[in-house]
């Protein structure tokens, strides 16, 4: 079966994922959604870019897509943003469905 490998950012400090929060303001409530990259190097892009000073407080995890579906069942999460350019980030929200 064929399975694609995503890379997650991870605190170390704490094991908390690197997140987009998305307000409904309908429901007064957001939607949380997991920030995935299809590339190791783009998410050491994306945290020596827009986490200078805190890159070290962070690892990058691999996912392999059964994986993925399992962390975000965990941990609750909406669906995943799939972040397509780090350095500008551009990131396509897929819902969990």
């Amino acid at each position: 079966m064929f399975s694609e490998t995503y890379y997650a950012i991870r605190s170390r400090q704490d094991g908390q994922y690197l997140v987009a929060h998305i307000p409904n303001p309908k429901t007064e409530t957001q939607s949380n959604y997991l920030l995935v990259f299809r590339e190791n190097f783009e998410a050491l892009t994306y945290l020596n870019t827009h986490a200078r000073g805190l890159a070290d407080r962070f690892s990058v995890e691999t996912l392999s897509t059964n994986q993925l579906n399992g962390v975000m069942k965990r941990w609750g999460f909406n669906g995943m943003g799939l972040v397509q350019e780090p350095l500008e980030p551009k990131i396509q929200f897929l819902v969990n469905g």
